[in-house]
C-alpha cells in the first residue's frame, strides 16, 4: 500500500524559509513521478512543483525562483526548499505521486495528508 508523509510545515514570518519533507512507502519511488501541492483556504487545490522519473522539473509561476523541489531517491524522499514565504503562500501543503506524468494537474493517484504552512506579515 502506498503511503506519502509530509512533515516539515509550521509558522514562519514574511520573507522566512521552510523545508517541507515527504517520505514515501510502498512505491518504487524511482519510478513515480511526485509533485508539491497546495491548498489555500477558499481555494481550490494547486500544483506548486513536480518532478517526474526522469528528473525533469516544472513550477507554478508562484513558486519560480524562491520555491525548489527535490529528491534523495535512496530515502525515499521528496523535498519543497521554500525561500521568501510570503502570506498568500499560507496553505495546506500536499505531496503527490503517480507511476505516470502528470505534472502540476491535480490527478495523481495517492496524496499524502498534508503539512500546514503559515506565513504572518
Amino acid at each position: 500500500q502506498v503511503q506519502l508523509a509530509e512533515s516539515g510545515g509550521g509558522s514562519v514570518q514574511s520573507g522566512g524559509s521552510l523545508r517541507l519533507s515527504c517520505t514515501a512507502s510502498g512505491v518504487t519511488y524511482s519510478r513515480f513521478c511526485m509533485a508539491w501541492f497546495r491548498q489555500r483556504p477558499g481555494k481550490e487545490r494547486e500544483g506548486v512543483a513536480g518532478i517526474d522519473n526522469d528528473g525533469d522539473i516544472t513550477y507554478a509561476d508562484s513558486a519560480k525562483g524562491r520555491f525548489t523541489i527535490s529528491q534523495d531517491n535512496t530515502k525515499r524522499t521528496l523535498y519543497l526548499q521554500m525561500n521568501d514565504l510570503k502570506p498568500e503562500d499560507t496553505a495546506m501543503y500536499y505531496c503527490a505521486a503517480d507511476p505516470e506524468v502528470r505534472w502540476l494537474l491535480p490527478t495523481y493517484e495517492y496524496w499524502g495528508q498534508g503539512t500546514q504552512v503559515t506565513v504572518s506579515s
